[in-house]
This record gives structure tokens, C-alpha cells and sequence, in this order.
């Protein structure tokens, strides 16, 4: 950790960089130029970076592309990997308990009276080296429990691995682990845990200093074992809800299951076994480790943001309240008796400095707290590996320059956005065209309604930027392609008009902060926001309860029409089809718009020869429309056909015979499609009748009905 100033002015921006956001700091200017040349210099696609002074995040800015295609310019909202920084959020789980009196530091982890003593795993385990029953807490924590990873413990190949896999960091081979535990893939927590206790240890515990990833990854079993909650479950509860982060998650290990707001990931193109198994060469970032089971070592996903949240709120000073006390967090942070320059999850050194890196395939990161009240985290999306050159040791400079470069600083403070979302949304006023939105509010002094029809609110506020709500749907600010602003207030309910019938409406519900402590700055609390979605009612224009058609002389076709009611409603255009697929308009008749019963008459003066299809487009003054039933007029076929006509939303379906056409012993005789009969019924002489269907699946039938010598068949479909 060292803090000089990496000269710029001969770097050759071989790379670029071009894409800058966040909220511009015009006095760190300088700091813009370093990262841009840091990144440039090792061809990182990506950053994110926060710098808080005091307690208070003075700078939060992002650069690059957060997409693999260079496409999506990273923004301080996006979450990405940050690898071994995951031992701290570990640590500070591990003190917090400590704190509460449920574990000391001296307490045994395996074997008999350890608090792991009856795992159902480990308890079970082939432990042939009884060193590993005086593990302890602190030895986990310090690095000393007596596992060397730089000694190698596979043969050569490493099958199932083609090649000679060297060290015993058992994270890097997960198949070779499930082959030697006779485990599933893709590898489980569980199985990199029980591989090393049977691989036995490289010297005493407490007696050396070594890191080891598996180590904390028994801290994250000891956590899940004393709160009888998940690892992540109990971390994002307890340490980070209350501190209002909820932006941090365990990874995923492929593309395709990247999470809300995450970025992506770029190696070098290294490709290796799938670690699920199925004998496919992967890229090592995208499914070749399992990130999930890595969880409390390296499995964490955070903005940079909400990083520095943490980070200031165990960091001992008095700015913001610590979420430790401070002798907690003194043992936290005293350095080893093995390793002077390491304490429990975090580099330390004499001038009371403290940090961390991590790094993975696609992720370098580094955070830092510093004596003088200085606190950074910078989070990459690329790990440069190609060597030599320096990009360990400019990456640690980096921070320590921006602060070199700055001479003055911000007063606001980025980090005061919401800490407490809004909750319960709920929908009252439901129409065909509006909806009135309401939900408890949060701790913002204001928040904003997204809303996007047919899909999932995906698109963000950027902090820094107000949006000019609407609420007309219509007239309403957009962000991305597709988010509409339809609110932005004070208040808990909004109604929203300018709808489509029918439609389905998602809404997301997200905090802001704007005061002078932010500068004037809106900030928005994205992790967490409340969702909900509701679809519209699809109001019929029409509420058409008669559509009949008979021949007349002179091969024409009288198409008759009732309506028990209509709410709002334009004109009727009479479509005719000779295949009941593809209709043309023959006829308009305006509605008469009247809550009365309405009837109505057309005349197509010229049907074709053989079959013709009928539909009624019933149309809104609004310009939504509705279909009609199709029915049949054959002028291939004597007499007069009879409609069946279904009931929506009832178990029955209307019998509709022309009124020139009489009934004398008529049948009707429901066939399912394999051609059974499902039903016969005897059919009065009226125009309508109705008949149930309580007791038939739902499902396409055809109904046939016998009156003399004349037939009928038409299809039905019963819901």
C-alpha cells in the first residue's frame, strides 16, 4: 500500500476510453484523466469508483462499457464481481456475532464440542489429520488454520482436467473436487469444503500465515450454522439492510444469469472445462468456477457505492455511525502474530491503513480506508494477467494519486440516498383506460413512479438527473427505450389515464433524495423498490348479445344485430371472408351510442357464390376495437343455418336459428374431435335457446343439428 503519484503525461491511450458518467466533480478533473489513463494503459473495458472524504462519498463516477460488445456505457448504478473483497462483508458478519456473544475467537470449528461438530457433511467426512480439530475461528480469520495453496495436491493430468493443475486452491478444479468427492456438478460449497479437510493440513494451526479462500468459505458454514439462516440471507438482513444497501447479492456464474443492473465480464480468452459438467470449453469467467458456492470468499456482486456504505460504517470514525463497536472493530483490524500486514479479512499496516484486493477471471478490485478519513473502492471489469507489467501495484497507487491530484473537495455527500424503500403497492380505479396507483412511502423526501407496458421495468434514473413526470401514459418522459415517468412527488398515489384496454402495466416504485446535503443532487435507492403489475380491463365496446344472418332472394345476405348496450361506442365495420381468415370490410353503420337495447340491419348486396364469413369489427370513440363471433352463410347449400353462439365467462353456449327457419323434432349432437358424442339435446322451436355445458371439458367440439332434412354443423370452443 503505497501512496505516490504515477506519472501520466507518457501514457499512450492505446485504448479507449470514452464513455463518462456519473455526477461531473469539475475539482476532479485530474481524477477523471488518471482512471481514464489507468484504464486506457491496461485495456479495461469497464470501472466503477467512489471516493468518500470524511465519511461522506465526494466522488462516484464510472468509465468504460459495461457490456461485453462495448455498447452500454457502465453507469455507478451497475453492480459487478468484487471477488476476495467478500472476505470483509465475512468479517464484519463474523465480528457482528461475536459482538452478540455467539461465538469468541477461540472457538473450536470441527470435531467434538466444534460448532460445526455435526454437519451433515463434514461430520461424515475421511479426516485423517487430527490437526483440524484445533482450527479455531481466529485461525480461519487470519489466514493460519494450516492449508497452503501454493503446494500442489493433484496428480498429473488433473483429470478430469487434460492438464497438470498446480497449488491446491480447490476453487480453481471444481470437477476435479466433485470427482474426488463423488459430488454433482456443478460443485457445491459443501464439497470444496469437505475435499480439503480430507486432503488434510500443511502445518499446525495458528503456527503460519497462508491465504486461503477456503477458509472463509468455512466462516460463511459457521455463520449459516449459528443464525440457522443462509449465508447471504443473514449478511443482507442484518448487516446490509439496515445500513440501506441492497445492491449486494451472491453472484451467478453465466451470462445469461446476470443480475438486475450487473455488468459483464472480459478475461483474455482462456477457455477451461465447464464446471457443470457437461465437457464444453468455457470462458473461466462465464461457467468456468462456480461463483455461487464461492459466497463468503468471493462470491459477492456491489456497486461501488454501496461498498463504501459498508466500508465507512465499520471504518472506526466518528463521521457516520459504525455498525460494530469499536472494540470490535479493533480485533477485527489487529494485525496477526504471523503476518504483521494482515488482521482478520483485511491488509493493515503501521500508519493504520486498511485494504483489500480481489481479483477473479474479468474482475479486479481494490478498497481502501486510510488513517486520514479517506475511503475509495475501485471495481473493474478485466483483470489484466498479461506479464510482466505493474498492474497490481498502479492499481493500488491509483486511488492514492486521485487523492495527490485533488486539492478540493466536494462538500456533498453521494452516499445519502434513501435508505428505506416504499412498500405495498396497490391498484384502485381499475378501467379499460386509467388506473389509480397507490403505496406506502419510504425515507426519500420524494420518490418517482416507473411504469412500461408488457415487460418488467428494466431501465434506471441516473443520479444526478431529474425526470419531468406525466400522467398522462401517452405524454410522459421516457428513460431507455421504453420507462415511463408518470410520477414524481411528495405524495403516495397517482392516477394514471392514456391507457390501452387490455394491456398489462408494470410499475416500479423508487426512492429519491434531493437536499442540500446531496448537493441538490437526486440520488435513487434502486435495490429493493417495490414492483407490481396490473393488467386493465378489455371493455367491449358493444355489449352485442345478437349477430344473426339469412339468406334472402336474389342471393343476398340480411345481417341483423342486437346490442343490450353501448358504452362509448363509434360504428360497426361489417368484415365478410370466403375462408374465415382473411376479411375485408363490405359495409359501415354508425352506433347509435345509448345505454338502451339497439338493433341493427345490413344488406350485402353482393355475397360470393359459395361460403361466406361474417364478423362485426365493433370499434370505440377512443379507437380500440373488439371482433365479433364468426358465422357462416352458404350459398353452396340450401336452407337457412343456425349460429352457435358461446357465453363467455358460463359454462354454456346460445342456440340461435334464423326466425323464417322453424324447427320441427329438431336435435342437436356435440361431437368431441376424435368424434364422440359428448351431448344430445332436443331443440325447442324459439329463437334462442340455451344449453349447459357444466359437464363437458373445455376443449373444440362440433355441433351438428338434425332438423328433417336440413344439417348444420358449426365449430365450437368451450373455455
Amino acid at each position: 500500500m503505497k501512496h505516490f503519484l504515477l506519472a501520466t503525461s507518457a501514457i499512450i491511450l492505446l485504448f479507449s476510453v470514452n464513455a463518462q458518467t456519473g455526477i461531473p466533480v469539475p475539482s476532479m478533473v485530474q481524477t477523471d484523466n488518471l482512471i481514464k489513463g489507468f484504464l486506457s494503459t491496461y485495456e479495461i473495458p469497464g470501472a466503477s469508483v467512489a471516493i468518500a472524504k470524511d465519511g461522506k462519498i465526494v466522488y462516484m463516477r464510472a468509465f468504460g462499457y459495461a457490456d461485453i460488445n462495448k455498447t452500454t456505457p457502465t453507469q455507478p448504478y451497475n453492480v459487478f464481481r468484487i471477488a476476495s473483497l467478500s472476505k470483509q462483508v465475512t468479517s464484519i458478519a463474523i465480528m457482528k456475532l461475536m459482538q452478540e456473544g455467539l461465538l469468541t475467537m477461540s472457538s473450536k470449528v470441527f470435531g467434538s464440542g466444534g460448532i460445526l461438530e455435526n454437519h451433515p457433511v463434514f461430520s461424515s467426512a475421511n479426516i485423517t489429520d487430527n490437526r483440524i480439530y484445533n482450527i479455531t475461528i481466529r485461525n480461519l480469520m487470519e489466514h493460519s488454520a494450516g492449508w497452503n495453496r501454493e503446494i500442489d495436491c493433484n496428480p498429473n493430468p488433473s483429470t478430469p482436467y487434460p492438464n497438470f493443475l498446480r497449488g491446491c486452491d480447490a476453487v480453481d478444479f471444481p470437477l476435479r473436487v466433485t470427482q474426488v468427492t463423488a459430488t454433482s456438478n456443478p460443485v457445491t460449497k459443501d464439497a470444496l469444503i469437505k475435499f480439503i479437510l480430507e486432503k488434510g493440513l500443511n502445518f499446525a494451526p495458528g503456527t503460519d500465515y497462508k491465504y486461503s479462500n477456503l477458509g472463509f468459505l468455512i466462516l460463511g458454514e459457521v455463520i449459516e450454522k449459528i443464525t440457522n439462516q443462509s449465508y447471504e440471507k443473514y449478511v443482507r438482513n442484518s448487516i446490509l439492510a439496515p445500513l440501506g444497501i441492497f445492491d449486494m447479492h451472491i453472484g451467478n456464474n453465466l451470462l445469461s444469469e446476470k443480475q438486475e443492473r450487473e455488468g459483464e465480464y472480459t478475461a483474455y480468452g482462456e477457455k477451461t472445462l465447464s464446471c457443470y459438467g457437461t465437457g464444453e470449453s468455457v470462458p473461466r469467467e462465464y461457467g468456468g468456477y462456480n461463483v455461487t458456492a464461492m459466497d463468503s470468499h468471493g462470491g459477492w456482486i456491489a456497486s461501488s457505492r454501496d461498498m463504501l456504505k459498508l466500508l465507512t460504517a465499520v471504518d472506526g470514525f466518528n463521521t457516520k455511525p459504525d455498525i460494530l463497536e469499536k472494540a470490535s472493530i479493533d480485533t477485527m483490524v489487529k494485525p496477526s502474530v504471523n503476518n504483521q500486514n494482515y488482521a482478520k479479512g483485511w491488509n493493515v499496516n503501521t500508519a493504520n491503513n486498511w485494504w483489500h484486493t480481489g481479483g477473479l477471471d474479468g474482475t479486479a478490485c481494490e478498497q481502501v480506508r486510510t488513517a486520514g478519513g479517506y475511503t475509495w473502492i475501485i471495481i473493474l471489469n478485466k483483470r489484466n494477467t498479461i506479464y510482466p507489467n505493474n498492474f497490481g501495484s498502479d492499481l493500488d497507487n491509483l486511488g492514492w494519486n486521485c487523492l495527490a491530484a485533488t486539492a478540493t473537495w466536494p462538500t456533498w455527500d453521494l452516499m445519502e440516498s434513501p435508505t428505506v424503500n416504499a412498500l405495498h403497492i396497490s391498484f384502485t380505479n381499475v378501467s379499460h383506460n386509467a388506473v389509480t396507483i397507490n403505496w406506502t412511502n419510504g425515507n426519500g423526501n420524494k420518490r418517482m413512479l416507473l411504469m412500461k407496458q408488457d415487460a418488467k421495468v428494466d431501465e434506471f434514473p441516473l443520479d444526478g438527473t431529474d425526470y419531468v413526470a406525466d400522467e398522462d401514459f401517452g405524454a410522459s418522459s421516457i428513460i431507455g427505450t421504453g420507462t415511463h415517468v408518470v410520477y414524481n412527488g411528495t405524495g403516495n398515489s397517482v392516477t394514471v389515464t392514456g391507457l390501452k384496454p387490455g394491456a398489462t402495466y408494470f410499475f416500479r416504485t423508487v426512492e429519491i433524495t434531493n437536499n442540500a446535503v446531496t448537493g441538490n443532487n437526486s440520488l435513487y435507492l434502486l435495490g429493493g423498490n417495490p414492483e407490481a403489475s396490473q393488467t386493465l380491463i378489455s371493455v367491449l365496446p358493444i355489449n352485442l348479445r345478437l349477430f344473426d344472418a339469412v339468406k334472402l332472394a336474389g342471393q343476398k345476405t340480411r345481417l341483423t344485430w342486437e346490442t343490450a348496450s353501448e358504452l362509448n361506442g363509434d360504428y360497426f365495420m361489417v368484415e365478410r371472408s370466403s375462408n374465415a381468415n382473411s376479411f375485408t370490410s363490405v359495409g359501415k353503420i354508425n352506433a347509435t351510442n345509448t345505454n338502451l337495447p339497439s338493433a341493427y340491419t345490413f344488406i350485402d348486396e353482393k355475397p360470393f357464390s359459395g361460403k361466406n364469413y361474417y364478423r362485426l369489427k365493433e370499434v370505440d370513440k377512443n379507437g380500440s376495437h373488439v371482433f365479433s363471433k364468426i358465422i357462416l352463410v352458404d350459398y353452396n347449400r340450401s336452407g337457412n343455418l343456425f349460429t352457435i353462439v358461446p357465453v363467455p365467462g358460463k359454462n354454456q353456449f346460445n342456440i340461435i336459428k334464423p326466425t323464417s327457419q322453424t324447427f320441427i323434432n329438431a336435435v342437436l349432437t356435440l361431437r368431441n374431435a376424435s368424434g364422440q358424442t359428448v351431448l344430445k339435446h332436443s331443440l325447442l322451436n324459439q329463437t334462442m335457446q340455451t344449453i349447459s355445458t357444466s359437464s363437458i371439458a373445455g376443449g373444440i367440439y362440433f355441433a351438428t343439428i338434425y332438423n328433417g332434412k336440413e344439417v348444420s354443423t358449426n365449430k365450437v370452443v368451450l373455455p
